[in-house]
């Protein structure tokens, strides 16, 4: 039985919520005590997300120009990004916790991708 259970459909679904959730959690949470980084990293990436959704071919990508595969690369890019960035700069207390768990989440979403047979060579 495999572990890889999050399809493509699944991952649509998550994209906008979470893309939401980048922008609004920071400032819900008061990010940025440690570092203003803090709060607009996560922001910046959610705009990001949302347009990166919208521009993806997959059922609910709006315009769907960018391939499904790319989305998932920049996904694992984010999600290793976000595990560093408390490192890089210097991020401590609740603003490090918020990126820690945000990059493993991705990380952990990105790696149970369950690529379908129309999609050869997928993760």
């Amino acid at each position: 039985m495999s572990l890889r259970f999050v399809s493509k459909e699944i991952h649509a679904y998550l994209d906008y919520p979470v893309a939401v959730g980048l922008m609004a959690m920071p400032g819900l949470l008061s990010l940025g005590q440690s570092h203003p980084m803090a709060f607009w990293l996560s922001v910046v990436t959610g705009v990001a997300a949302f347009v990166l959704t919208v521009l993806t071919d997959h059922h609910l990508g709006l315009i769907r120009v960018l391939p499904y595969k790319l989305h998932l690369a920049v996904d694992g890019v984010v999600g290793g990004a976000f595990l560093a960035a408390p490192f890089l700069f210097g991020f401590s207390g609740l603003d490090a916790a918020y990126y820690w768990v945000l990059g493993a989440t991705v990380a952990v979403v990105v790696s149970l991708h369950k690529a379908d047979t129309a999609e050869p060579g997928l993760l």
